[in-house]
């Protein structure tokens, strides 16, 4: 239930009204309470159905409020209030203070925010597009959302209606009730309902689906949030029916303005966490934009932890009473250093999940690093992955793939390098097998290349699942005949035994096939012991 009452009250709600919505909807919807409470605005008569096994929400929630307001504004009728700033909350982190409530204050997005932009024209004219936002942790994808509701004049714009649901703490419940909430108010009124559902990839099929039909007569414009590669995580129908639009890391200089930002706001930013004042150089900032690896949260969190770290170095007197204390460091201004910022951010942030498309975009970096015969790319790829918690099985186990399918022929020997460099990791494990790794990587870059072996059994199959070869039963002369009734029925008959005869030819394809060349290689050519085998009183046969 904690959940549910900090979302009703991040939407602008006041506490006691909150908690009212709760126990009278049983405290597990948001949607439900929200509900409640915009029909308790129109009737202001109406009071809450009693709850007696439903426990008070104030004893597990206590009001940080002592004066709610019991009559919120009728006029908003969304779950994010537009333009209405947060309550003060003492606990809360610095990157949610700072958030952007407008789309002018976004920074690093000009692509998709400029002023002639789909976005901005959409919501110019009052057509607002279902989207995907899509794009790294950090990159403002839940902050542009909130700034799209915030864009359009409400008072003056009833037709839309704003709701919020998040994949990680939303049910099926919540998602039917949301839907079918709009599709009745489409049918009522005419009102649209914009639906942000954060982290949506987390949403299953079934769930997914059903936001199909309401995006479908117009009764949602779906708007959803995502770190995962869509083509991955989100059904076809839905991807079909929304533009996707792809958020970039935040270069070093944004990272630094938002820092800066974070410095001067005497209210909402450092001041505010540290509980004096703080200086930081520009040095420190460039030095946490260039190692949060583009991500704003990490920056800010490394900002104000380094902020509060070096707040709690001011000695104050034992003698001195809290107020004064409180007062002597108001008048202090504590300077965060580099050493500050390295241990708040403690190593170089590295985006890469090992189960998503970045897991996927590395191991093809440095395939295609080797492939192309660069050393000096291939280590630095392997490096990222490693530093990211690759297991080094896996990048042994794409070696010994690379190894046939990238030089196989060419150097046959690449192959036992690979396998003994898998068989080495799995005995030392990381940190040690990292250079036998490296030294592998090196091997398979600057090995002669051949891809004829991997375009030879490519073709072979080919033509085995088209039915080229009409999938003949093997050749009698290349049957075995362990038995006299195999011999008696011809298997084994004409077959010619090489090493008795190196000179002479016999097909070893299906009759349909003869002559059909697959591998693409220079033609083995008998050895000087071969073309005159030693005299010997019989020969051999399998």
């Amino acid at each position: 239930m904690e959940n549910e009452m900090q979302q009703l009250l991040s939407m602008g709600f006041p506490n006691e009204l909150a908690a009212q919505a709760l126990a009278a909807t049983g405290g597990r919807s948001t949607v439900k309470a929200t509900e409640w409470i915009l029909t308790h605005k129109s009737n202001p008569s109406a009071s809450p159905p009693p709850a007696p096994t439903q426990p008070k929400i104030e004893r597990t929630l206590p009001s940080s409020n002592p004066n709610p307001n019991p009559n919120p504004n009728p006029q908003s009728s969304f779950f994010f209030n537009p333009l209405r700033p947060s309550k003060k909350n003492a606990h809360e982190p610095l990157y949610e203070r700072l958030r952007p409530r407008t789309l002018d204050d976004v920074l690093g997005q000009d692509h998709l925010l400029s002023p002639t932009s789909l976005l901005r024209s959409a919501i110019h004219r009052n057509r607002l597009p279902s989207i995907l936002l899509w794009g790294p942790p950090g990159t403002g994808k839940t902050t542009i959302a909130r700034a799209i509701v915030n864009s359009f004049p409400h008072q003056q714009c009833p037709c839309y209606r704003f709701v919020s649901l998040s994949a990680v703490t939303s049910g099926v419940k919540d998602v039917r009730d949301a839907v079918d909430e709009a599709r009745k108010l489409r049918v009522k009124s005419n009102q649209r309902t914009v639906l942000f559902v954060d982290e949506v990839h987390r949403f299953n099929k079934s769930q997914q689906d059903s936001f199909l039909p309401v995006i479908e007569d117009g009764s949602i414009v779906f708007v959803g949030a995502t770190t995962e590669n869509p083509s991955f995580h989100l059904i076809t129908p839905l991807l079909s029916r929304c533009r996707v639009l792809t958020l970039n890391p935040l270069k070093p200089h944004h990272v630094a303005l938002l820092l800066r930002k974070a410095v001067n706001d005497s209210d909402k930013g450092l001041t505010h966490s540290a509980g004096c004042q703080v200086d930081v150089s520009q040095d420190v900032l460039d030095f946490i934009g260039n190692n949060c690896d583009g991500d704003a949260r990490v920056a800010l969190n490394a900002l104000e932890i380094a902020a509060v770290t070096a707040a709690a170095r001011l000695q104050q007197p034992a003698n001195q009473s809290k107020e004064e204390q409180q007062k002597a460091a108001a008048a202090v201004a504590v300077a965060v250093t580099l050493d500050d910022a390295k241990e708040a951010l403690q190593c170089k942030h590295l985006a890469y999940d090992k189960a998503g498309e970045e897991h996927y975009n590395l191991i093809s970096a440095l395939h295609k690093s080797m492939r192309g015969s660069d050393a000096n790319a291939g280590i630095y790829w392997l490096a990222r992955m490693l530093e990211g918690g690759e297991e080094p099985l896996y990048i042994a186990r794409r070696l010994i793939r690379f190894a046939s399918e990238d030089v196989g022929l060419a150097d046959p020997s690449a192959l036992n390098q690979a396998v003994s460099c898998y068989q080495a990791c799995h005995f030392l494990g990381m940190p040690e097998c990292n250079v036998i790794l490296a030294q592998c990587v090196a091997y398979l870059a600057l090995a002669p290349k051949s891809v004829s072996v991997y375009k030879a059994i490519g073709a072979a199959q080919k033509v085995v699942r088209e039915s080229v070869g009409q999938n003949e039963g093997v050749p009698l002369h290349l049957r075995n005949a362990p038995t006299k009734l195999m011999k008696d029925i011809g298997y084994g008959k004409g077959y010619i035994y090489p090493p008795d005869n190196p000179s002479a030819t016999q097909s070893y394809l299906p009759p349909s096939l003869a002559g059909y060349k697959f591998l693409d290689w220079p033609t083995r050519t008998a050895s000087p012991d071969e073309a005159n085998p030693p005299s010997t009183s019989g020969s051999g046969s399998i």
